[in-house]
């Protein structure tokens, strides 16, 4: 039954990240977005990270995903074909992806059982939000703080293009 859930899940954020990419109109890009970001949420509690899920529907799906509909509603797109021209180029990339995904995959299977590592029997004394808790503040932080940054960064980058070209439009 969890292989069911397991391909359904992977099914649906598969063909919805497609999706994202594939829509001309960003809104329906980002409604796909929105499905994929929920799927990604059902994928975490099948594999018992309640709190993963719960991050995941809050922080992605609210937050992330209003972010991206203020930047796309403030930047005024239209359809753009330019960027439509270049899908052999990304069905290449895409590809080479997909084949080194499945190479990865194979040789996982080749590889003899590891032994249960220390994290995995923190994680099992513990909880999830504990384990996170304790990783993502002592032995992430810096990376934590570096793509909070990064973040930032991209948000005043889009402010100044939408004003930018606020100013250039023609005005009548």
């Amino acid at each position: 039954m969890e292989l069911a859930f397991f391909l359904y899940f992977a099914f649906v954020i598969t063909t919805t990240s497609a999706l994202v990419v594939a829509f001309r109109n960003p809104i329906y890009s980002a409604l796909s977005l929105l499905i994929m970001f929920f799927h990604v949420a059902g994928l975490y509690v099948t594999l018992h990270a309640e709190f993963l899920a719960a991050v995941q529907i809050i922080v992605y799906a609210g937050a992330i995903l209003v972010l991206y509909l203020f930047v796309v509603m403030l930047l005024n797109i239209k359809q753009d074909d330019r960027y439509h021209q270049q899908w052999p180029f990304a069905g290449l990339i895409g590809g080479l992806l997909l084949a080194e995904a499945l190479v990865l995959t194979v040789e996982r299977y080749r590889a003899p059982a590891v032994a249960t590592s220390e994290a995995e029997s923190v994680v099992a004394q513990s909880g999830n939000t504990e384990a996170i808790a304790e990783v993502l503040y002592s032995t992430y932080l810096f990376p934590f703080e570096v793509a909070s940054v990064i973040l930032l960064v991209a948000m005043i980058g889009a402010i100044l293009l939408a004003k930018r070209d606020l100013q250039e439009a023609p005005r009548s």
